[in-house]
């Protein structure tokens, strides 16, 4: 019998995990009894009563398991490292939140045993803000352009890996994974499934601005070197028209050396134009240096409070 895997990464989920972990067992004792079923709840720190919760759902049921992380160590790094722990032939990475549709589990399942390594759910359509929806697409849609890899326009993670893709992940060893951007750039062939992204069942969202823009800067400083480009193609074309400007200032000068007087108006409003786009540029070759440091520094996905139910504790670590 093969076993599948289900990873559900929590912070502050307390409304919603007893009833999805409901909602995946009913589902797999009423369309997919031929399989075992792993759950593995990874907690990013939650300070709710998510881990009490999941505590006493691992007391009922030896095949749901939980890990506890020190700290909260980003809504990257968790569910990354939550993969490489599952032991099932395939994994499915799921929100807590059921804005992922739990049903949609038994179409990735069927397109794996069609022979697909790696099966994604793509929004097409959410009931999310519409204004933020739009904001996403637009983003999607200017990283796609300026890209030299595949990106997967409105895909959260939400998906099935096989077994032989997670060893891949495994061995990549990237202190600060993107993996919306690896099953891009590394993945097997896969099947994209269209659904519609649902509204949070409960709770709150802890998505903020700084959040939001981490993921976008992630995938741009990663995937893109269309900042650094354009860093370099403004910076010449700026140097081009000061040359320009001043040769013209200079011929205008001797030719009418006692009528023209431009005075300090147009020196201070150039000063304050270079030193502005000099500004926003050295701020985006510190998005690309803060990158790059974090990737030098390997440190550890996340540092483990406690694991239940694992049959060997220190087992795939």
């Amino acid at each position: 019998m093969k076993t599948i895997s289900i990873l559900i990464p929590t912070y502050n989920e307390e409304e919603n995990v007893i009833p999805m972990s409901k909602a995946i067992n009913d589902l797999f004792c009423d369309r997919l009894p031929q399989y075992k079923c792993e759950i593995i709840f990874i907690d990013n720190c939650s300070g709710d009563n998510t881990r009490l919760l999941i505590r006493e759902l691992c007391k009922q049921n030896e095949n749901i398991k939980a890990i506890f992380n020190a700290k909260n160590f980003g809504q990257f790094n968790s569910p990354y490292y939550g993969l490489l722990q599952a032991t099932g032939d395939c994994v499915v990475l799921l929100c807590a939140d059921f804005q992922d549709p739990v049903e949609l589990i038994v179409e990735f399942v069927r397109e794996w045993e069609n022979g697909y390594k790696i099966v994604i759910g793509r929004k097409i359509t959410s009931k999310e803000n519409k204004m933020m929806y739009f904001l996403r697409s637009y983003y999607y849609k200017i990283i796609k352009k300026f890209s030299d890899v595949e990106q997967i326009e409105h895909f959260t993670g939400f998906g099935l890996y096989d077994r032989e893709f997670v060893d891949v992940l495994r061995n990549l060893k990237d202190p600060t994974p993107f993996l919306r951007g690896i099953v891009a750039e590394l993945g097997y062939k896969r099947k994209d499934i269209p659904y519609e992204q649902q509204k949070r069942r409960a709770g709150k969202t802890s998505n903020n601005f700084y959040r939001l823009y981490d993921a976008a800067m992630l995938s741009f400083t990663s995937y893109t070197k269309i900042g650094l480009r354009i860093a370099t193609f403004i910076g010449a074309g700026c140097s081009v028209l000061s040359l320009l400007l001043a040769f013209i200032y200079l011929i205008l000068k001797l030719i009418y050396w006692n009528r023209f007087a431009a005075g300090m108006a147009p020196a201070l409003i150039g000063i304050l134009l270079f030193s502005s786009v000099q500004l926003i540029f050295i701020g985006l070759l510190g998005e690309y240096v803060l990158s790059l440091n974090a990737r030098i520094m390997n440190r550890p996905l996340v540092i483990e409070e406690e694991r239940i139910n694992f049959s060997d504790q220190n087992d795939l670590r």
